[in-house]
């Protein structure tokens, strides 16, 4: 539980760093850094399938973000603050290097389920009561569009507007510059 606080604070501070920051790329690797620390966080709370559109989210929105601010901000960094920012990168990399090893020493050994070593799990109900329950033959179809059809409808929604707001924000040509050039 003492790392879900860390990663709370690490989060919180990523914000506030964020917020207050003058330089924009600085601002934006700060967010992908929140974005990184709630995949996280929802990895250790065992739930990896948010992590998962978590991180695609993330991966997504940080190369918008960044494509954005390149063309925007031109700042370079010299002398004591080069130095700072350097120190500053190095902790979080190292936070999060420690964060992922406390991670995937809490996992079990590979090839043995987590929900094994738990009794009345969400799988086993699946499993002995899916039929009954939704009378798919298919379990699998019975878990993602019966038992979780809300997750898996904001998981697709999710990934959906992700793949919009690339395509808006990655194009080559605005509807303002072909509207100009028609008159």
């Amino acid at each position: 539980m003492a790392l879900v606080y860390l990663l709370l604070l690490f989060m919180v501070i990523a914000a506030l760093i964020a917020v207050e920051t003058k330089d924009l790329l600085s601002a934006v690797i700060c967010v992908g850094a929140i974005g990184f620390g709630g995949s996280l966080m929802f990895l250790i709370l065992r739930a990896p399938d948010i992590a998962i559109t978590q991180i695609v989210v993330e991966v997504l929105g940080l190369i918008i973000l960044i494509r954005a601010t390149l063309s925007r901000d031109l700042t370079f960094i010299s002398g004591d603050r080069e130095f700072f920012g350097t120190v500053v990168s190095v902790v979080i990399i190292f936070v999060i290097f420690v964060a992922g090893i406390r991670v995937f020493d809490a996992l079990p050994e590979f090839g043995v389920p987590v929900f094994a070593r738990l009794a009345d799990t969400a799988s086993e109900a699946y499993i002995h009561r899916g039929l009954q329950d939704t009378g798919a033959t298919n379990l699998v179809t019975s878990v993602y569009l019966d038992y979780r059809a809300y997750d898996t409808l904001g998981e697709a929604t999710v990934l959906f507007t992700a793949v919009i707001g690339a395509t808006v924000i990655l194009r080559d040509k605005s509807r303002k510059r072909l509207e100009g050039s028609l008159t």
